[in-house]
């Protein structure tokens, strides 16, 4: 099994950044030094802020300090629920004066995948550090202008793959990659849900940057890279989309893809707004594992078989859950001048296979990688 550099430090890591070469910045240090929690900026009041806000209270080295929203009525509703100050509101059209607030340190882009790019770009030039959303953007063009302008002002970039920090996902990479499985030979992963409101964002191709795939389906495909280790080298893709369905105008329902990495494991992936799905398998030669729910808010359970047995496989507990552990991580890189786990680069690899896979589907073939 071929195993990358980075992926290799992430199953060492335990969750904490590797130190950089590059020297620590004054403010990191000077948090280091007074025990100052980094503060964040949430950018997009909508249903994940009332998934992530909370987690702040278990943070060891992140605090919120800032949110930005179109209406001043919500921000000033979810100002007094977390107790961040008026000094810390803002709206889209004022988020650029976000620069001279010291209290924010990272910006964190929980906003429609479209408007992704524009946050970031906007929030390097304000000289912070950016916490962004998968998918990174809607093309693979504007993540690439996310790392340069990131890279350029000097900031941090991270991508949120939860599922990174999460026990049962980090328990199953390292089985995975082990060899206690013997040889990987196939990897099967599926996500979706039966979607609703056909007025919503995700529906909405200018937002959206596509359908299930630029949404569910992204932990199909993380899945099937992160248990690996590898990089695919080629994919074939199908999509199957009723345009008679009125939330389907647009974008696409669901497409069944598979990857082809160098080793010879082949990964059969599904992506849906169909129907529900939360599950992957991993077979090898001396057994397999699996997962359902596999990349759940919380339930997340593993089930390992080897030498013909089968049975639950609990993963280590971690000091922070999935959520908490993110936000804490890229602190803690802001701190010690790291790299994240999960950087621009890495939204930037699946962007790109996104995009082959979607020319595979429309095309009929196989596109190499």
């Amino acid at each position: 099994m071929v195993l990358t550099t980075r992926r290799r430090t992430l199953l060492g890591m335990g969750g904490a950044c590797s130190l950089g070469l590059l020297g620590t910045s004054a403010e990191a240090l000077a948090a280091q030094e007074n025990g100052r929690k980094l503060g964040y900026a949430i950018v997009g009041l909508g249903t994940y802020a009332d998934v992530i806000l909370p987690r702040f209270a278990e943070c060891r080295h992140s605090r919120v300090t800032a949110l930005v929203s179109g209406s001043p009525e919500k921000a000033r509703r979810y100002a007094a629920q977390y107790g961040v100050p008026d000094s810390g509101l803002y709206s889209y059209d004022t988020f650029d004066t976000i620069r001279d607030n010291p209290d924010v340190d990272i910006v964190y882009v929980i906003l429609p995948n479209g408007m992704h790019h524009e946050y970031t770009l906007r929030a390097a030039a304000a000289g912070k550090h950016v916490m962004c959303e998968k998918p990174m953007a809607n093309t693979a063009a504007q993540a690439e202008e996310m790392i340069a302008a990131c890279r350029a002002a000097g900031r941090k970039l991270m991508i949120r793959y939860r599922s990174h920090f999460e026990a049962n996902n980090r328990e199953a990479m390292r089985l995975a990659r082990s060899g206690e499985l013997g040889t990987l030979r196939i990897v099967t992963a599926e996500h979706g849900f039966n979607i609703g409101d056909p007025t919503q964002w995700r529906l909405n191709r200018a937002l959206a940057g596509g359908g299930s795939l630029m949404d569910i389906g992204i932990y199909s495909l993380q899945a099937a890279r992160y248990l690996t280790g590898e990089e695919p080298i080629s994919v074939s893709a199908v999509e199957s989309t009723d345009r008679s369905d009125v939330r389907f105008r647009e974008v696409e329902d669901t497409i069944n893809f598979q990857l082809v990495f160098p080793s010879g494991v082949v990964a059969d992936c599904v992506s849906t707004y169909g129907s529900h799905h939360n599950r992957y398998r991993v077979v090898g030669t001396q057994g397999w594992l699996d997962a359902e729910p596999a990349t759940a808010y919380e339930g997340n359970r593993l089930r390992l078989r080897r030498e013909w047995r089968t049975a639950d496989h609990p993963a280590p507990e971690l000091a922070l859950n999935q959520f908490s552990g993110q936000l804490d991580h890229l602190s803690q890189c802001v701190m010690t001048d790291s790299d994240p786990i999960v950087p621009g680069e890495e939204g930037l690899r699946d962007m790109r296979i996104i995009e082959a896979i979607y020319r595979s589907a429309r095309e009929g073939r196989t596109v190499a990688l």
